[in-house]
C-alpha cells in the first residue's frame, strides 16, 4: 500500500493530505495570505499524526510543482525536498493545473466537456491550460492574457468549465454560452491522491537534488513606492 504525504502551496491555500493507495485518509487546509511559511510544517505534523502513521512509514512525498505563486511553490517544494532527504523517501511532483482538473472530475464524474484550470497571475493574466476528461492536455500550460476572444476556437465547439482563483476575474470577458464557471476550491492536496499514487506505481520520481518548481515565469521583484520615489 502506497502511503504518500501530499503538499499543495501553489496559491493562497495551504493544503496537506495523506493518501493510501490513491485515497485521501487525512487532510488539512486553510486559505489566507502568507500562511505557508508559518503553517505548512504544523499542518504536515497534524495530518500525519491523525493517520496513526509515523513519518518513516510514508512511502513518498508528493508536491504540487506549479505553476503558481513563486513564494508558495518555493516553500512547498523546499519542505518536500527536506522531508525526502531526512526520511530517505522519493519525491513525486504533480503539475498543479492537472491536479485541479483531476479534482474537478472527482466532484463531477459525469462531465464530458473540456476543463480549463486558471491560476491568478495578476492583472488579466492567468496560468492556464485546457485538458479533456481523460486529463489529456489540449493546450500546453502558459501564462495567458485573457480578452473577449480567448478560447473562442474551443468554445465554439464544446463546453469549457473554467475553475481556479484566476477564473472569476475572467468571467466578464468569457461570455460565450459554452463558457461555464465553477467557484469551488480545486487547489487542494486531496485532489493529488490518485495522480500521486499513479506516479508512485510507475516509479515516476524526481531527482531530489536538482528538482525545481515550475515557476513558468521568472520572479520579478517590484520596488516599493518608497523605493520608486527615491529612485
Amino acid at each position: 500500500m502506497a502511503k504518500i504525504l501530499q503538499i499543495e502551496t501553489a496559491t493562497a491555500i495551504c493544503s496537506v493530505a495523506v493518501s493510501v493507495n490513491g485515497e485521501t485518509i487525512s487532510f488539512k487546509e486553510e486559505q489566507g495570505q502568507n500562511l505557508h511559511a508559518a503553517n505548512l510544517t504544523l499542518f504536515i505534523d497534524e495530518v500525519v499524526k491523525a493517520t496513526g502513521l509515523n513519518y518513516q512509514e510514508l512511502d513518498a512525498i508528493a508536491v504540487s510543482k506549479g505553476p503558481g505563486s513563486y513564494t508558495g511553490l518555493r516553500i512547498g517544494v523546499s519542505t518536500a525536498k527536506g522531508l525526502c532527504y531526512a526520511l530517505d523517501k522519493p519525491l513525486i511532483a504533480i503539475e498543479t493545473l492537472e491536479m485541479m482538473a483531476a479534482g474537478y472530475l472527482v466532484e463531477n464524474p459525469g462531465y464530458s466537456g473540456l476543463i480549463c484550470p486558471m491560476i491568478d497571475a495578476r492583472r488579466m493574466e492567468v496560468y492556464t491550460s485546457i485538458l479533456d476528461r481523460s486529463l489529456n492536455v489540449i493546450t500546453s500550460t502558459e501564462a495567458k492574457i485573457i480578452d473577449e476572444t480567448s478560447f473562442n476556437e474551443f468554445l465554439s465547439q464544446q463546453v469549457i468549465t473554467f475553475l481556479g482563483d484566476g477564473a472569476a476575474k475572467c468571467a466578464e470577458f468569457l461570455t460565450h454560452p459554452n463558457a461555464k464557471f465553477d467557484a469551488a476550491n480545486f487547489n487542494s492536496a486531496t485532489y493529488m491522491s490518485r495522480l500521486a499514487n499513479e506516479a508512485f506505481s510507475n516509479r515516476k520520481f524526481e531527482d531530489v537534488a536538482y528538482f525545481e518548481p515550475f515557476y513558468l515565469k521568472d520572479f520579478v521583484v517590484t520596488p516599493s513606492k518608497k523605493q520608486q520615489a527615491q529612485g
